[in-house]
């Protein structure tokens, strides 16, 4: 990993700990220490009207694992872009992808500052790869991409993931504008992972859900459908099955499969 992790030349943001961030409630959820009690409080209350909400955590995390190693096993990447990587955990990207190819590089990008604090002791790859951290906001695609390829090869097949932040992007035309640049700045073999909660089911508590986050965060959530998202794979080539709940994306023997529905799509799509 770089020495010193990109802050886009800005002073080092200041960590708020009066306001819920997304990344430390997904670490609540998780089982995680690095949040705070603003982020428990509301986690919890999340959990309680939708506690299928936590499971997704799970569900969605062994989906990652699950396509980054496909991705470098089958697919041949080498590079990923994980853009609203979250507080670091088990099995992060670079782990996974690494394990399989220490050649591996991986450029992480988020913008909780508390992100920031852990990226360079907890996100160090190997050797013979590279692993880095873009401090930036998945509303400001193009500046993601100027420092993640300061990292990554602009001619290699490289996987974007953007799993559990795009639901942060309130407009269709910007989320598809998001993807588009993304994309559009790596070549033919490249992929594209997301991960995205809905609301097709349990439908009135997921309306429920995103009134109480809404009211207490000022970065609005929202969700969407399947064909919401097959929209957003438009130009790429759906890997099988398509766009399904998140235990459903090619399990492997000792998948999470609760006996719940998970109210979390998941996807990945190659760049023809």
């Amino acid at each position: 990993m770089n020495d010193s992790p990109d802050t886009g030349g800005a002073q080092r943001p200041v960590i708020d700990s009066s306001v819920p961030h997304s990344a430390r409630v997904w670490n609540h959820w998780l089982g995680g220490q690095d949040n705070y009690a603003v982020d428990r409080e509301v986690g919890d209350r999340l959990k309680e009207i939708v506690p299928e909400a936590v499971v997704s955590a799970r569900a969605d995390r062994e989906f990652l694992a699950r396509s980054v190693r496909r991705l470098v096993e089958r697919e041949g990447v080498r590079q990923f872009l994980d853009v609203g990587t979250g507080l670091p955990t088990a099995d992060n990207t670079h782990e996974i992808a690494q394990a399989a190819d220490p050649s591996c590089r991986i450029v992480y990008v988020d913008n909780d500052p508390l992100v920031l604090v852990h990226a360079r002791a907890l996100l160090v790859g190997t050797e013979e790869g590279a692993t880095d951290y873009v401090h930036a906001d998945v509303h400001d695609p193009e500046a993601i991409i100027e420092a993640a390829l300061r990292t990554l090869d602009p001619d290699r097949p490289t996987a974007v993931v953007l799993s559990s932040v795009l639901n942060y992007v309130i407009g269709d035309e910007d989320a598809a504008r998001i993807v588009a640049v993304l994309m559009d700045a790596f070549p033919s073999g490249s992929h594209l992972v997301i991960g995205h909660p809905t609301s097709d089911v349990v439908p009135e508590r997921m309306a429920e859900l995103l009134r109480v986050w809404n009211e207490a965060n000022p970065h609005p959530m929202r969700t969407r459908s399947r064909a919401d998202i097959e929209r957003l794979y438009a130009g790429l080539e759906l890997l099988d099955p398509g766009v399904v709940h998140a235990p459903e994306w090619r399990p492997e023997p000792g998948t999470f499969s609760p006996d719940i529905p998970i109210p979390h799509l998941v996807a990945v799509g190659r760049k023809p």
